[in-house]
């Protein structure tokens, strides 16, 4: 007798699952073919990324950061910024300091960076050094000596954003974030004479930025959005002999409150890897920072092979990447957690968990489970009662990130249908968990999906 059982009683986030306080992961280098000074970079999920760097310089890889091709740009132009919107759109902007009239060379692609698109922005003596887009049509660059300007059209037009007159307002423009379409933050400043944070709580209609009271001395690098009222910065003065600086607000930007921390140098650049995991690169030091507890306490380390990195992203909590000057790359590896205490029993007698299908996939996919007589010796005093199952979905290092739970009255097969929502492209595994008394309890042998 068949029973199909479609997956929903339980439903854990994908990315926002609890996890305990432990050891930080570490950085491993990779091999590129380039020495060039990579100045940008990003993951539109774990598997395909983008660098960009010094004369013409693209990197591109489809396999997780394992291997990177070089993408022709047919210039040499230093690329300061790359930005995708998925495996397909991109854009990035290279910066023209040779030949009149100066500026920059906007690039856009529509085909993963097979092929470029070039345009020279219409304003000359404006150098953009970061973008973002919101979507295929809406968004936003930055740049120097001012820029903070904005596109309604997929970047084929571009209009100066409004910001208010106060002392700090014009001054370069390093970084941009939006948390949602109505909340956003840029960064950037001047060395020795002021650090800048600008903020917008209608969509990038107007701009304020911090007052020049709170504003530190140095450029603010890197921004990260805890949401659209808690912020993060990371700064600090290059000079030695100086602390890295760390800029935060809790109330939508208001107010700011700086702190240097005694950690010499300046952090060129700020990400979380999950919601305490933190690092950032401290450039010429040679160093990398990391706190585990949301940037509250820090710790220096030495980069491997004293590489200078100046920017980092995680495109998850299992793949990071940082990089920098000579062609420098760093690839995250996460600590190693035990996916199933050793406790644990591997398998349960009466049940088979079979391989899902399609696999790998995109959509969604199957799961089938035979369930024989044996599986219900237990279930009740009378052995007839009802078998209650979780199929439990994790990552590659035990965190849990989904599950679904499966009701059985009847010997048979049941299958589970299973939708991958917003999990990021990559390998997960699955198997059936029966809980017991003590929270415990058996668990089948894991199986391997891939999700594309």
């Amino acid at each position: 007798m068949n029973a199909f059982l479609r997956a929903g009683l339980l439903l854990l986030s994908l990315f926002f699952v609890q996890k305990p306080a432990g050891a930080q992961g570490s950085w491993d280098p990779v091999s590129l073919p380039t020495h060039q000074f990579l100045r940008s970079i990003q993951f539109v999920d774990s598997l395909y990324g983008w660098i960009a760097g010094d004369s013409g310089t693209i990197l591109h890889t489809v396999d997780g950061g394992r291997n990177w091709q070089l993408q022709a740009t047919h210039h040499q132009y230093d690329v300061s910024s790359v930005f995708f919107l998925d495996r397909l759109n991109g854009w990035a902007s290279a910066l023209n300091y040779t030949e009149t009239p100066y500026g920059t060379i906007l690039m856009r692609t529509r085909d993963g960076g097979d092929t470029w698109e070039q345009t020279a922005y219409p304003d000359e003596n404006i150098f953009i050094t970061c973008m973002l887009f919101l979507d295929s049509l809406n968004g936003w660059m930055g740049g120097r000596p001012h820029a903070l300007v904005r596109t309604a059209d997929g970047g084929n037009t571009w209009a100066q954003a409004e910001v208010d007159t106060s002392i700090l307002a014009f001054f370069p423009v390093l970084t941009i974030k939006f948390w949602d379409q109505k909340y956003g933050y840029a960064s950037g400043g001047m060395f020795d004479i002021a650090g800048v944070i600008w903020r917008t709580s209608d969509g990038g209609q107007k701009w304020y930025a911090i007052d020049a009271v709170e504003a530190p001395a140095d450029e603010v690098h890197g921004l990260h959005l805890f949401d659209s009222t808690h912020v993060i910065g990371a700064g600090g003065d290059p000079d030695f002999g100086y602390g890295v600086g760390m800029i935060r607000t809790d109330n939508g930007g208001i107010n700011w409150t700086y702190d240097e921390l005694e950690i010499q140098g300046n952090a060129y650049d700020i990400d979380f890897r999950d919601e305490r995991e933190v690092w950032a690169p401290l450039g010429p030091r040679r160093k990398l920072m990391y706190s585990m507890d949301a940037a509250n306490t820090w710790t220096q380390v030495l980069t491997p092979d004293s590489m200078a990195i100046y920017k980092m992203t995680f495109a998850d909590s299992l793949h990071g990447f940082a990089i920098g000057a000579g062609g420098a790359l760093l690839r995250y590896r996460p600590r190693e957690i035990p996916s199933v205490p050793p406790k644990f029993k591997d398998q349960i007698a009466g049940i088979t968990l079979l391989q899902n299908a399609p696999n790998p996939f995109s959509e969604s996919t199957a799961i089938r489970i035979i369930i024989e007589p044996e599986a219900f010796k237990n279930t009740g005093p009378d052995r007839t009662g009802t078998l209650v199952m979780q199929v439990i979905f994790y990552d590659l290092i035990g965190n849990i990130r989904d599950s679904r739970t499966v009701h059985a009255d009847t010997p048979g097969e049941y299958q589970v249908i299973f939708t991958p929502s917003s999990a990021a492209p990559g390998i997960y595994y699955y198997r059936i968990q029966i809980p017991d008394s003590n929270g415990a309890g058996s668990f089948t042998k894991p199986l391997k999906m891939a999700i594309r």
